[in-house]
């Protein structure tokens, strides 16, 4: 789907009536999808949980989301629409979940990426995250390694 590129991406917190088109964008994005019960859990029974999602228009075109844990913030996923990734929609995502760390105390974050997932691995060192270490084998869909990656806020 196109749009014009003059609409602006609104990012705003994610409410129960996100959930499902969140679950859609989570489904054409990974192979090994969290389902509908995760989202529902994390949007009404885990305190930690902090989810934004981005849109154009009314469309949601993506979402990202953390865990604070005392001062850490743990991203636990951020993912994009195919057809309306390269435009911003990522980057626009990474800075609203710094600015709520920020706002929430969080002096460090964390994060897993795959290391064959370069657009991933270059927005985050674009904003200050630095490889810290190797999870081996810690995605199940297909045995991958993950990157650890941290940034420390204050």
């Amino acid at each position: 789907m196109e749009y014009d590129k003059k609409q602006k991406i609104e990012i705003a917190p994610m409410t129960g009536e996100d959930i499902q088109a969140v679950y859609d964008v989570e489904c054409l994005s990974f192979a090994a999808p969290w389902s509908l019960d995760s989202f529902t859990s994390e949007i009404y029974s885990n305190n930690m949980a902090k989810y934004m999602v981005a849109r154009v228009g009314e469309e949601i075109v993506g979402y990202g989301g953390m865990w604070i844990i005392l001062d850490e913030g743990h991203i636990t996923n951020i993912a994009v629409h195919p057809e309306h990734r390269g435009k911003g929609i990522g980057d626009a995502l990474v800075q609203a979940i710094i600015k709520i760390a920020v706002e929430n105390g969080v002096k460090r974050m964390t994060l897993e990426v795959r290391p064959s997932n370069w657009a991933a691995l270059n927005l985050y060192k674009k904003y200050g995250f630095k490889e810290a270490g190797v999870r081996k084998g810690y995605y199940e869909d297909t045995g991958e390694d993950a990157v650890i990656m941290w940034l420390e806020l204050s």
